[in-house]
């Protein structure tokens, strides 16, 4: 895969890091004491320190859920492995990736898994 491409997509994954925890900051005031009490960092690294049980309650379950898969995807890139298929292990396009930086099936396993667990 192009590497400008996988680079941008991994500026685009820690951008929406930085929104799910933005948005944590914003919504909680717990987390923001304790975001505020840490020494200063880049705040995309802050969902990777486990600082406290209040961040992870704090988190919906959703957001929880991006935020794995967005650790998970920058993982991948570490690995060489981003942009393939943990199913079947083919290349996923370009354009799922652009709408969806941290998918980690290509359309088609995506939609066999989706018809299984109706």
């Amino acid at each position: 895969m192009d590497k400008n491409f996988i680079e941008r997509m991994k500026q685009s994954l820690f951008e929406l890091k930085s929104e799910i925890i933005d948005n944590l900051v914003a919504s909680n005031e717990d987390f923001k004491e304790i975001v505020e009490g840490m020494e200063p960092k880049d705040l995309a690294d802050i969902a990777s320190d486990d600082i406290d049980r209040k961040m992870i309650e704090a988190l919906g379950s959703q957001e929880l859920k991006r935020l794995k898969l967005i650790d998970s995807a920058l993982t991948r890139i570490e690995q060489d492995k981003y942009g393939l298929c943990i199913k079947c292990g083919t290349v996923i396009p370009q354009e799922r990736l652009e709408a969806i930086p941290y998918a980690l099936m290509c359309i088609e396993c995506k939609t066999a898994e989706e018809r299984r667990n109706r």
